[in-house]
């Protein structure tokens, strides 16, 4: 054997690995700074929370396209706080793992399902929460003036426009009802309080009980905005006309001081009848306030538009499939694919929509071509809210004026709201930036503690050999803080307090090796070799044991990194790649190492090596045996 071959190996693993430390993977900054690891929240300071998809159907996990399309929604409720750095990554084939560095912040809401609803817009109104003079009410005249109708944006950022309108069509492969349109010349788009009963919501809509605690929330509004606000909003039956009535603005106004979270638990006509309560408020209500698909509902779009919403007669697990295509115009539409019992369920809702059943649209709430439309509701805001054309039986497509990535960007929000999956809370870890600089801290420390153990015991014990020890544990080192670096850089790997942990027990891994070694190397010489001829038998010997005892640790930390969450992969990956990097030292530095000192003067002496109670064991009965054995001959 050569050994100063293997130590070339290694020299040349050193070498790559540190230039990927300095000159690859976005080095960059001074020397000190590309020798920075990436640290985790518990060392920095932030939040973190693990969530875990659950599959209310059939238990299987979701598609990683699905999952990545929910991980896209929660990443923007996430930047919705304004913080920077935010990291919203998928961890396996179930949990989404949110990172805040140097945050405290609640992330509970940010895992609330973002169910997808279709809901019939029964009525619109104005959404800037803006109290302005009275006007003289316009005119009545035959032909419809413009309404409020949905944004081309999928986005919901446009304002509402009637030449943008988007609208549901059938597609080449559906089939479409042949009533013709019907337009209507009644109703005045500026509603009043005296709203006639055929403008008023779908019969279907039946109260449901309000939970205590939503009912106790509601009660500590009321005190909030006072007796007479409360009674003044209770009274509405539509969007109060404030020309007829100025003063009803000043009682009105306390609920614009109202937070997003008290906005949630206010009933559904107050938030559409009540002005001042503004879009802002409304789009900024914690995520899943209305979800609930059996009660009418408030939502805005554009941020302008404020819509009252009826039921939500098909929901986003109806929908098959959604995709951005060209149609035969080559403008960009939206394909929409139910499945068997979401088709009977649109096809109603279309046939709803388009006929306007009892008249419950408003004539505020018509298209341009006097049709009712459907709202694409996705957390608390409308994506888009297009104009049925017909009774659709067949497949769909949503047009407008959209680019591709507005097309493709409504399709995926569909395709995800027919994921039928909620997200459950695993962990959620708060530390404050000083807390995080003493757990960095206090696990050097324990490091540093336990490698000088280590090393004082190998040299108190094993005298010479304990140099092997030190200089292998320094080079195991090195190589763990090179690859943590490259790790950090390339996959985002980040060094966590129970990564730390993950290394100080490695060193327990370590020293194991070594004991398995020299003590084989003891027995081998009170056998009667030399030690120079020991060394390499003990290491064809102990080389079996090591790597069995290494392999037994590597299989553990895979299998607890797979089927465990949180920061305890942090500890499974670094015990895993600590036990991976002390086998590359102990096959290319230590046994080479040991077969050059075993060529040394110094590895004879029993007081330097190390080996003096077994030399002297062995020269003895060497002295002993060897008569009988000239004798013998």
């Amino acid at each position: 054997m050569r050994p100063g071959r293997q130590l070339a190996v290694l020299a040349g693993i050193f070498v790559v690995l540190y230039l990927l430390v300095f000159f690859a993977g976005g080095a960059k900054g001074s020397v000190m700074d590309r020798l920075e690891p990436r640290l985790g929240l518990d060392l920095v300071g932030g939040t973190r929370l693990t969530l875990e998809a659950k599959n209310s159907v059939d238990g299987r996990a979701p598609t990683a396209e699905n999952l990545e399309e929910a991980r896209q929604i929660i990443e923007n409720r996430v930047n919705a706080f304004g913080v920077a750095e935010a990291e919203v990554v998928t961890e396996g084939n179930r949990n989404i793992v949110i990172s805040l560095p140097g945050e405290n912040r609640d992330l509970t809401d940010v895992g609330t399902p973002a169910e997808l609803r279709f809901r019939k817009v029964l009525k619109a109104a104005d959404g800037s929460g803006v109290v302005t003079a009275p006007v003289p009410a316009p005119t009545p005249s035959g032909s419809a003036s413009p309404n409020p109708s949905g944004s081309a944006s999928p986005s919901g950022s446009a304002s509402p426009s009637t030449s943008a309108s988007p609208k549901v069509t059938a597609s080449s492969s559906g089939g479409q009802g042949g009533m013709a349109p019907t337009p209507s010349t009644s109703a005045s788009p500026t509603p009043s309080t005296s709203a006639s009963p055929t403008a008023s919501p779908s019969a279907s809509a039946t109260e449901e009980p309000v939970p205590a605690s939503v009912e106790e929330q509601r009660k500590a509004v009321e005190q909030k905005v006072g007796a007479a606000a409360w009674a003044a909003a209770s009274g509405l039956q539509a969007p109060a006309d404030l020309s007829t009535d100025p003063s009803l603005a000043d009682k009105l106004k306390p609920f614009s001081t109202l937070s997003p979270q008290e906005i949630a638990v206010l009933p559904a006509q107050t938030q559409f009848n009540v002005p001042t309560i503004s879009c802002e408020q409304l789009d900024k209500r914690p995520p899943g306030s209305i979800t609930d698909p059996k009660q009418q509902t408030v939502a805005c779009e554009g941020g302008a538009a404020k819509y009252l919403l009826d039921q939500a007669k098909v929901l986003g697990t109806d929908v098959e499939d959604a995709s951005a295509v060209m149609d035969q115009t080559n403008a960009w539409v939206v394909s929409l694919n139910f499945t068997g019992g979401g088709q009977d369920k649109w096809t109603g809702l279309t046939r709803e929509a388009f006929n306007n059943d009892g008249n419950a649209c408003d004539a505020s709430a018509l298209g341009q071509d006097g049709k009712c439309r459907v709202a694409v509701v996705l957390d608390n805001e409308i994506v888009s809210s297009p104009e049925i054309q017909g009774v659709l039986t067949g497949d769909s497509q949503i047009t407008g004026s959209f680019t591709q990535q507005d097309a493709s960007t409504l399709a995926g929000q569909l395709r995800y709201g027919a994921l039928p999956a909620t997200f459950e809370q695993q962990e959620q870890q708060n530390v404050s930036a000083t807390l995080g600089a003493s757990h960095l801290r206090a696990g050097l420390l324990a490091a540093g503690i336990g490698m000088l153990l280590v090393i004082i015991y190998a040299f108190f014990y094993y005298r010479l050999l304990g140099s092997v020890i030190f200089l292998s544990l320094l080079l195991s080192a090195l190589l763990v803080f090179g690859a943590l670096i490259v790790l950090g850089r390339t996959i985002g790997f980040t060094v966590t307090l129970a990564g730390i942990a993950g290394f100080i027990v490695s060193l327990g891994v370590a020293a194991d090796s070594f004991v398995i070694y020299f003590e084989r190397l003891k027995d081998e010489i009170r056998e009667g070799r030399s030690p120079r001829s020991a060394v390499p038998r003990a290491w064809a010997r102990a080389r079996r044991t090591i790597i069995s005892a290494n392999a037994i640790s590597i299989l553990a930390a895979v299998v607890l990194y797979i089927v465990s969450v949180g920061t305890v992969k942090g500890f499974a990956f670094a015990l895993g790649l600590a036990t991976v990097l002390d086998l590359v030292v102990v096959f290319l530095f230590r046994h080479p190492i040991m077969t050059m000192f075993a060529r040394t003067q110094a590895f004879l002496s029993p007081r330097v090596s190390g080996l003096g109670r077994v030399l002297r064991t062995a020269e003895t009965e060497g002295n002993t045996t060897r008569p009988s054995r000239v004798k013998e001959a």
